[in-house]
């Protein structure tokens, strides 16, 4: 009468990769971007396609430009973002380079949850949206480290 109890999870072709894929689209992600001091770490989760960063919602930030370089990644991608709920904590740095961090944070969850031809989208796009950027500042070295790590006392020529 039931003929299907039977068959095993592996019976038919490509269920494999459905099951992981089905995975993929129940957990969670979280990741973290980086820019100069500046960190954002990215929670994204099945959901309605809500992005909140800092607890306020992506439309209601007041900055344009910091906006539109967050949206940078969710543009990319097309529509396959809307799936998806992106919560957003940033901390430390300047407008920029947290809208940067925040960028990268996003793009990185994307490109776990969405497989590796998204992954690949990023990177023809722009590199720094996968892989973070190591530059950092300089140290104050000790005798003048008010002024900066390369500054030194001014000479007189004459």
């Amino acid at each position: 009468m039931q003929e299907h109890e039977d068959r095993g999870p592996c019976s038919e072709a490509g269920s494999e990769e459905d099951m992981v894929s089905k995975e993929r689209k129940e957990k969670s992600v979280f990741t973290t971007g980086k820019r100069k001091l500046a960190v954002a770490r990215a929670k994204i989760s099945p959901g309605k396609g809500i992005v909140k960063v800092n607890s306020i919602p992506l439309d209601l930030m007041n900055n344009a430009v910091t906006k539109m370089r967050i949206q940078e990644a969710l543009i990319v991608t097309g529509g396959d973002w809307k799936k998806f709920d992106i919560n957003l904590n940033v901390r430390g740095g300047g407008i920029m380079g947290q809208a940067d961090a925040a960028r990268q944070a996003i793009a990185r969850g994307l490109a776990k949850m969405l497989g590796a031809d998204t992954r690949k989208k990023f990177m023809e796009y722009d590199r720094y949206m996968i892989v973070s950027d190591s530059r950092r500042t300089e140290p104050h070295k000790p005798p003048r480290s008010s002024q900066g790590p390369r500054r030194y006392k001014q000479r007189s020529k004459r």
